[in-house]
């Protein structure tokens, strides 16, 4: 299953900043053709191409997969400068970004070797789609509870539980109770070309 089938397109309240002035120039910065860098991302080079001349909009997930193929960060996808950044995140800035019905809130300064993020995630969403990427990854949980898949093993994290793994061991994470779970979430955004994102549904639920 493509990235394209596993995360819909954003919907009008959920658009982020256009970047497809970035798209094609950080794709040949990495030395990638259209077709190789699309296969990487779980895309079509059709759908690859649309990004790139702005016919659609990619989700947050899809950005983070962009920017580790390409070997950057969201940022510079989006397109942000040095001068953007900033030290402090305000509460009020953190506009919610929506995908594939997680909400995700920007908890860290852009740019950097790490993203930090504050995920909503509902239940019965996404709990069947594994990611392998390299890179790590943290995660707290600040409200309700957790079912995380690492391998072959599954943990059920309570609000104060948190978890730090390396992010090639397949994993899944999926609220436990119909109130959803939230989360403080931060991973490294590795500067590799080779790196990529890869998301696939799995039969069956989490034990």
């Amino acid at each position: 299953m493509n990235a394209s089938d596993a995360v819909p397109p954003a919907g009008p309240g959920d658009e982020l900043p256009a970047v497809a002035p970035q798209l094609r120039a950080l794709r040949r910065r990495a030395g990638l053709t259209l077709e190789a860098a699309a296969r990487s991302a779980g895309l079509s080079p059709a759908h690859l191409s649309r990004l790139e001349t702005g016919g659609r909009q990619p989700s947050l997930p899809m950005l983070l997969a962009l920017a580790r193929i390409y070997g950057t960060t969201v940022s510079e996808l989006l397109g942000e400068t040095v001068a953007d950044r900033d030290a402090i995140v305000r509460a009020a800035d953190m506009e919610p970004t929506r995908a594939a019905g997680w909400t995700y809130f920007q908890a860290g300064a852009p740019g950097r070797g790490m993203q930090a993020l504050r995920v909503r995630v509902p239940y019965g969403t996404q709990g069947d789609i594994v990611r392998v990427h390299p890179g790590e990854e943290w995660l707290y949980v600040l409200k309700g509870r957790l079912r995380l898949r690492l391998g072959d093993t599954a943990h059920l994290l309570a609000a104060g539980d948190s978890a730090h793994f390396d992010s090639l061991t397949p994993h899944r994470l999926a609220a436990e109770d119909h109130d959803g779970v939230e989360l403080l979430f931060v991973h490294t955004l590795l500067q590799s070309p080779t790196a990529a994102l890869c998301l696939g549904p799995l039969t069956g639920e989490l034990p």
